[in-house]
């Protein structure tokens, strides 16, 4: 095909609801030539009985178009497979992929097939899913062992934008040679979205910045406001671009501009228009004369950041959510209300230009199942990538790939249960012929001296199984209420000894704490907060509290007990921060009121972690707190610790800053200078403990 009948075509199918035809067309196209499915399940697909547990819940029917064997004899075949609901093309996402693990593993036929080229929709969706899934298997002893499937996935319909798959399938369609296995897994590069994104977001970045300069130059009034709140031209810009790639994300939620329906009445959250940006930049809500000015200050520091009677901003005239959190609060308390800066208008759209040929989607990436698409994870790309290269060593803000960071971060979780189940501390005897006797003159007789027992409860192997395993299970709302995941437990690798000591494993997962001493775009952290949140949902099904979680409360409780970090860079800061929300906002359910997000300010903190001062007292080690810490400092630990607290979930403004500042008189008690003496008393009794 021509490259005018290829694009038409793309778009055809790609920018419209799911249609059969089209789509057959299109797979027609892109292939050259298959072996159509003339058999009923080719034309009628199968339904009901066909479709087995723990499938059923979700998947209506599956069809086979036809399939295809590239020069390597490798088996691609093209699917169709209706979902119950439109909900399901989101949610039940591993749900799809094992459906078509299972499928191309022995499923049908005893045929073991290499990959499939699937189409997932539902009839009440103008949206739907078109996904590369290839399957990993080893082989040994001629006997399939328990695999995973790769999935790769554009979604597509009415909503979306068909610009990145002009772009990466064009080539194929316009190509008259067979293509091979690696051709599509090419056409599904997430990569090749991550530069072309990046590419533009810099160009961005560098005009805003351009811009601020030029107007803080021009404008005194400007200039002081931005000395007098230590603002620079960088780390505002990067804020302004945090603020709209998190609407950008928000949107795709259908949360932004909900309006009403035709009797009136207020519409659903979820309801709002998926380009809601584009619409105020339209003047569709109000009239303005500066863009900036006028509709984004009051839209992020009046609305967002200000709670509203059921959501109404009158404004806009349309329902906005209360969000909170920090993110729509000014920068440094810079003063917008009275310090104006005319961003130019033409900058705006020149950047809704740019951002609305991409599709975003507000999941977050994992190894076996990744959008082609902007993503939360680009932010730390886009982070390191900012950073001049004279300054990244001296930050030390390189960019971990995504496969490194979930691997370390399952390592990390594996050894931390094997340490919190599998060892007990036990403290040495004093007294008359003590064991601390022993040891005679060595040891200080006040100290407590202490050993780590091994017990093994769960084999550290089960455990490793049960945590690497844990993603390749099927969506655990539907699972669980039949019993699935239990009836299915061996071969999720979720071992009888796991099963009895659940409750030990949740309770340790509960009580874990993470600190990453250079945060930067909190990858490592986003990455521990999944496995543990996966983790937790299915222990709950053996601890009877499955009906009593949910995804959204178990990252809420995570986040605000056990994860932090500590990065030099501000801009890390904004961006870790902005990571952990969109974390929360993706399991957030549609309700009647939407729940604001928490604080982070004292979760994640600017600081240099190698001479900061917190880390001079362990403020969740009993043994170091009842040798160290004298009973003022116990005391004001707690008072810390208490108000942080109550800070994490503050809504208004005003209380945040009376909690902010009653921390800071803490702090600033806590660790004055005049302790001087003592902190060197501290260093040394925390350094006799070490040994």
């Amino acid at each position: 095909m021509n490259r005018t009948e290829s694009i038409k075509l793309i778009k055809e199918v790609f920018e419209a609801p799911f249609n059969e035809d089209t789509f057959r067309r299109f797979t027609r196209e892109l292939f050259n030539h298959y072996e159509e499915d003339e058999s009923d399940f080719g034309k009628k697909g199968y339904y009901g009985a066909y479709i087995k547990a723990p499938y059923d819940h979700s998947i209506k029917s599956y069809k086979r178009v036809g399939k295809y064997f590239d020069p390597d004899k490798k088996e691609i075949d093209i699917l169709i497979v209706e979902m119950k609901s439109g909900h399901s093309i989101e949610r039940a996402r591993s749900t799809q992929r094992n459906f078509i693990r299972n499928y191309l593993n022995f499923g049908r036929g005893n045929i073991l097939r290499d990959a499939a080229l699937v189409a997932f929709y539902s009839k009440d969706s103008p949206d739907w899913r078109f996904s590369y899934v290839k399957l990993e298997y080893t082989l040994k002893t001629k006997k399939i062992e328990f695999t995973s499937a790769k999935r790769s996935s554009y979604l597509v319909g009415l909503n979306e934008k068909s610009h990145t798959a002009q772009k990466q399938i064009f080539p194929l369609l316009e190509n008259e040679e067979e293509i091979y296995l690696s051709n599509l897994e090419e056409a599904f590069s997430v990569e090749k979205v991550t530069k072309e994104f990046f590419e533009d977001y810099r160009s961005i970045y560098l005009k805003l910045k351009k811009l601020i300069d030029k107007k803080t130059k021009e404008n005194e009034i400007i200039q002081d406001e931005f000395i007098k709140k230590n603002i620079d031209s960088s780390n505002f810009s990067k804020k302004l671009l945090g603020q709209m790639i998190f609407l950008y994300f928000l949107q795709k939620k259908g949360w932004l501009g909900v309006g009403r329906d035709e009797k009136g009445r207020f519409k659903k959250w979820g309801e709002g228009p998926k380009n809601f940006l584009e619409r105020l930049w339209k003047k569709e809500y109000r009239t303005y004369n500066n863009f900036y000015n006028e509709v984004l200050e009051p839209l992020f520091y009046n609305t967002l950041a200000v709670e509203n009677d059921d959501d109404y901003c009158g404004y806009f005239d349309c329902k906005i959510p209360f969000l909170n959190g920090g993110l729509f609060e000014p920068l440094n308390n810079f003063n917008w209300k009275e310090v104006k800066i005319p961003i130019d208008n033409d900058f705006f759209g020149e950047l809704f230009k740019k951002f609305n040929i991409f599709n975003f989607t507000i999941k977050e990436d994992e190894p076996l199942d990744k959008d082609v698409a902007v993503d939360p994870e680009m932010l730390g790309i886009i982070f390191e990538s900012l950073i001049e290269e004279n300054e990244r060593k001296s930050k030390g803000a390189f960019y971990t790939p995504r496969q490194i960071v979930h691997y370390m971060a399952q390592e990390s979780i594996i050894n931390f249960l094997d340490n919190k189940i599998n060892y007990k501390v036990e403290y040495l005897t004093a007294g008359p012929h003590g064991q601390k006797d022993l040891l005679g003159k060595y040891v200080d007789p006040q100290k407590e001296l202490f050993s780590e027992i091994h017990r093994e409860i769960i084999p550290i192997k089960e455990i490793e199984d049960f945590v690497r395993n844990s993603e390749n299970i099927f969506e655990m709302e539907y699972a669980a209420k039949d019993g699935l995941v239990k009836k299915y437990a061996d071969e999720f690798k979720i071992s009888e000894k796991i099963r009895t000591n659940a409750k030990l494993m949740d309770e340790a997962l509960e009580g874990i704490k993470i600190c990453d001493p250079a945060v930067g775009s909190a990858a490592f952290p986003v990455a521990i907060l999944q496995i543990i949140v996966r983790l937790r949902r299915l222990l709950s099904i053996y601890t009877e509290e499955f009906d009593k979680t949910n995804y959204y409360e178990l990252k809420k409780h995570t986040i605000q007990n056990s994860i932090y970090g500590v990065d030099i860079d501000p801009g890390a800061i904004e961006i870790a921060k902005l990571r952990l929300w969109l974390s929360l906002v993706v399991d957030e359910e549609v309700r009647e009121k939407i729940t604001p997000l928490p604080n982070l300010e004292f979760n994640i903190m600017q600081g240099n972690s190698l001479i900061n001062k917190f880390l001079e007292i362990d403020f969740s080690s009993d043994r170091s707190d009842s040798l160290i810490a004298s009973n003022t400092e116990k005391k004001a630990i707690k008072e810390f610790e208490k108000i942080r607290d109550e800070l994490f979930n503050e809504a208004h403004i005003k209380s945040k800053k009376t909690l902010k500042n009653k921390i800071d008189e803490i702090l600033i008690k806590l660790f004055k200078e005049e302790i001087s003496e003592k902190k060197i008393e501290y260093k040394r009794r925390l350094k006799d403990i070490e040994y």
